[in-house]
């Protein structure tokens, strides 16, 4: 419940907002519950971090891994992970990143993140016969697209977006998904394109 009230502050209001009286009014409790869970706020901005890289960094490297049959399904596998918030949160994301630029020891933390999901996306393009330097590459345009994105705070509907995707797939991998796993897709995401008609 407070990592929970945390995080929100966090993304709501940013990290000035993260302090246990401020957190306490907005849960409607007294402070002192507050250290029947943590030690101090140091302790609460530490799991606050260790939240955030479980959950999103956690997701990039699941989805990396997850079984696809070729390299567009395996893109497609990544690119749930950006659509799906109880998979991979943009919003807390975005939170730690500006927390970064008033910290070095969370930037420490956001660029060994980066280099975790780098290194996940580059092993999956490895996978299907991706050399070196050209799954590296492709690795950061997938990778990057996506954080620019959530630093330019882009808002699109799905329908925009996922109109999109065959374009962003075979860019990403040099493939165009199939119909059958771009309905996969859409499936998993519970989006169905006729409905945008």
């Amino acid at each position: 419940m407070w990592l929970e009230a945390a995080k929100q502050a966090l993304i709501e209001t940013g990290l000035d907002a993260v302090k246990i009286q401020l957190l306490a009014s907005r849960l409607q409790i007294a402070r002192t519950s507050f250290y029947w869970f943590f030690k101090d706020r140091k302790a609460l901005l530490a799991a606050l971090l260790d939240d955030w890289e479980s959950k999103n960094t956690g997701a990039f490297v699941e989805a990396c891994s997850s079984h696809a049959e070729t390299i567009s399904e395996a893109v497609l596998n990544l690119i749930v992970v950006f659509h799906d918030e109880s998979l991979f949160e943009p919003q807390q994301d975005f939170a730690v990143r500006s927390w970064a630029q008033k910290s070095n020891e969370v930037a420490k933390r956001v660029r060994l993140a980066d280099e975790t999901r780098l290194a996940a996306i580059r092993t999956m393009f490895e996978r299907f016969g991706f050399v070196d330097d050209e799954a590296d590459a492709r690795a950061r345009t997938v990778y990057l697209t996506q954080i620019g994105y959530i630093s330019m705070q882009i808002k699109e509907s799905p329908a925009t977006r996922f109109q999109r995707l065959p374009g962003y797939v075979k860019t990403f991998c040099g493939q165009s998904p199939s119909a059958h796993e771009l309905a996969r897709f859409h499936a998993r995401l519970k989006f169905h394109p006729s409905d945008q008609l």
